[in-house]
Formats: C-alpha cells, structure tokens, sequence
C-alpha cells in the first residue's frame, strides 16, 4: 500500500511540473510601453492564428533601407472582438500603424493606436 501510495505522489507531482508552463505567459514585457513609433510599409504576410495574430510589414528606415517589420496583436478572439477579420490585411496593402517596438531595437513591435489601411483609417470597435 505504501509502494502504491508513493508512486501515485510521484505521477501527481510529475504531472503538475509538467503542467507548469502552461500556466506562463511572456506578457508585454520585452516591448518599451514609454514609446509608440510609426511603421509605414507594404504588408508581406498575416497570420491569423493562435497564440497571436502577426502581421508582417517591409518598411523602409531613417536611411532608406528595407526593414522587415513583425507587429504581433492579442489573439484571433480578442482581435475579433475588436473589429477584426482574418482579411483585414492582405498582402501588398499599404499600412500606417503606430506601434510599441521590442526594448532590444530588433523590427518587432506591438500594436499601439492608429492603424491606416491603404489609405483608410481602420476603427476598432469600442473606439
């Protein structure tokens, strides 16, 4: 009864530290919240898929250099919630967004305000 007993802890506790990083999120921490920056480029690809939607942008910088932008949103539902669809961005629209960039100065941003969609200003509901 012992041996059973001790085997059965043993399976408990292998199951709840493996369940641990389920319960992890990365939260917003890598992103500089004091700063918002404006990213105008041509939409290379959307993803429209869990954990996060993407949305790829080819922007030019300060020098006129292409720079491949990822600007990640919350998830499909609360996206969804917010006014989007899987087609609000297609490839080789024009976009405008105003962006929350990663603190390491890497292409990757959050979505922070304005969005213009070739030319268009995109509302999100509740605004």
């Amino acid at each position: 009864m012992r041996n059973k007993l001790a085997i059965i802890s043993l399976v408990v506790v292998g199951l709840l530290a493996a369940s641990v990083p389920l319960f992890a999120h990365h939260g917003a921490a890598s992103y500089d919240t004091s700063k918002t920056i404006t990213v105008t480029g041509t939409v290379t690809d959307y993803v429209w898929a869990n954990p996060h939607v993407f949305v790829k942008v080819d922007a030019k910088d300060e020098s006129g250099n292409m720079v491949h932008w990822n600007i990640e949103a919350w998830n499909p539902v609360t996206q969804a919630n917010r006014g989007w669809t899987k087609n609000t961005f297609k490839p080789g629209d024009e976009i405008e967004v105003e962006t929350r960039p990663v603190k390491n100065g890497q292409p990757i941003g959050q979505f922070a305000g304005k969005i213009m969609i070739n030319g268009k200003q995109f509302k999100l509901k509740n605004d």
